[in-house]
């Protein structure tokens, strides 16, 4: 793995502020050579068009400076991850969740706060935290498989995270694995693998085989298929099944050294992992059969994690 900016980089002995800004909660780590020193967290404020989200921020940052006795000066930047696009590392092109419509979020928060400051999408963040400081530090070229309500995820390839032209690049989990499909989903296509893989997904399956009632959670249904319940187990290994479907077309387009997989789902275990790469092997290009795949290990620190990274690599601002 390329070594670890702001570790041993230009920015070494000086601070930088991970930040995650998601739809519930605002998070933000305090960093220096690597270490989180301090984290803080508010529930997000998304009145006004979610506008006010910038104050809570600026007040967060201050408060963490001042506890922490940290000056300006002391302070190389910003990195925030959003959910939605992003272009440019600063404008932010829709997302709903927070209320934002096009933003300019480096212009809001430097004209606060006065410290230089770059955006990313929250799952190539979380990628590039994986890769850096979690289970994707020994790979050279990793994606992030981030199985939660949806499907999210992110390419870093040689450390740097990858964006797309159009801010788009990491929207794994809208990769077309059943042309089958009659149910929309909620991107408006049909036959995603979100649509089997993430929780939604799982608890979709289950309610279709008639088990939901009788496996009410995600976990009630992984637990099961653990102890051998042969109908826990089909849905399972059908979900296992598109997971690993989808890691296959990833792998024949970027060809990763490793592939990290994280979010709520991931919780279950190893049985995630076995069943998807039985499928990954059958669907998989021989060349890349032999791409690692781990657990993430950061949980919902991976984006600020991300965020620091971002902000501390000067060569891509």
């Amino acid at each position: 793995m390329v070594g670890l900016v702001g570790t041993q980089g230009v920015y070494k002995d000086q601070y930088g502020f991970g930040i995650d800004v998601g739809g519930t909660n605002l998070v933000v780590g305090c960093f220096i050579n690597g270490r989180m020193v301090s984290k803080k967290s508010v529930p997000t404020d998304r009145s006004d068009g979610g506008m006010h989200i910038f104050d809570q921020l600026e007040e967060i940052v201050t408060l963490i400076m001042e506890e922490e006795n940290i000056s300006k000066d002391d302070v190389f930047g910003l990195g925030i991850g959003v959910p939605g696009a992003v272009l440019n590392r600063f404008i932010v092109n829709r997302c709903i969740n927070l209320g934002w419509g096009v933003v300019d979020v480096r212009d809001e928060m430097e004209k606060r706060i006065k410290i230089r400051t770059v955006v990313g999408n929250d799952g190539n963040l979380a990628a590039l935290g994986e890769a850096h400081y979690g289970a994707g530090s020994q790979y050279s070229s990793v994606c992030m498989v981030t199985l939660g309500t949806g499907i999210g995820g992110g390419i870093v390839i040689n450390g740097r995270v990858v964006d797309g032209a159009f801010g788009g690049a990491g929207e794994i989990g809208h990769i077309r694995v059943n042309d089958d499909e009659d149910e929309v989903c909620g991107c408006g296509l049909k036959g995603c693998a979100e649509q089997y893989a993430s929780a939604t997904g799982v608890m979709r399956l289950a309610k279709k085989a008639g088990i939901d009632q009788k496996y009410p959670t995600v976990k009630d249904i992984y637990d099961a298929a653990k102890s051998g319940e042969k109908d826990a187990l089909e849905v399972v290994d059908y979900a296992g099944y598109m997971l690993g479907k989808m890691m296959a077309s990833i792998s024949d387009v970027i060809d990763p050294e490793g592939f990290v997989i994280g979010g709520g789902v991931s919780q279950a275990g190893e049985i995630v992992i076995e069943k998807a790469r039985e499928s990954f092997m059958k669907n998989v290009f021989h060349a890349s059969r032999d791409a690692k795949m781990a657990l993430a290990k950061l949980g919902n620190d991976a984006g600020i994690y991300g965020g620091y990274v971002l902000a501390a690599d000067s060569d891509i601002i």
